[in-house]
């Protein structure tokens, strides 16, 4: 659960207070963070993203979607979702019924998108993208 918790400080930190912002730092890809929505019980998502582009269109390289708990230790931000459209995968850890609840896990997955997200958010922090020289745009306050 520490790992989540760690999840959830980073993208606020990185969303600064705004719903939508693009991080850029040279030589790498900007990183958009955003605020998509909730899920059917309540949950805030947001999305990590790193945007390519492919004969005009934005391509997601990759996108990672995190779905946040209230806890009584603090905040928690689970991945549960991952998209690379250059690879074509789109990954999610729940399925969900047609009322929106969350019916199945996928454990497998869900280690593999935490070992993921851990992995991601270090190269971020080497690359500068929590530095205070990163250049940050907000997009929705």
């Amino acid at each position: 659960m520490r790992h989540y918790q760690e999840f959830a400080t980073h993208l606020d930190h990185l969303l600064g207070g705004a719903t939508a912002v693009r991080i850029t730092v040279p030589g790498y890809m900007p990183l958009s963070v955003e605020e998509i929505g909730v899920t059917k019980d309540g949950h805030r998502l947001v999305s990590l993203c790193q945007y390519g582009e492919q004969n005009g269109d934005l391509m997601r390289d990759p996108d990672l979607v995190f779905m946040f708990t209230d806890l009584p230790a603090g905040m928690a931000a689970e991945p549960v979702s991952f998209r690379n459209d250059y690879l074509g995968i789109s990954q999610e850890v729940y399925r969900y019924d047609e009322a929106g609840r969350r019916t199945h896990l996928i454990p497998a997955l869900k280690q593999e998108l935490k070992d993921f997200a851990q992995s991601w958010f270090s190269v971020l922090r080497d690359q500068g993208f929590f530095a205070p020289t990163a250049v940050r745009e907000i997009l929705s306050p």
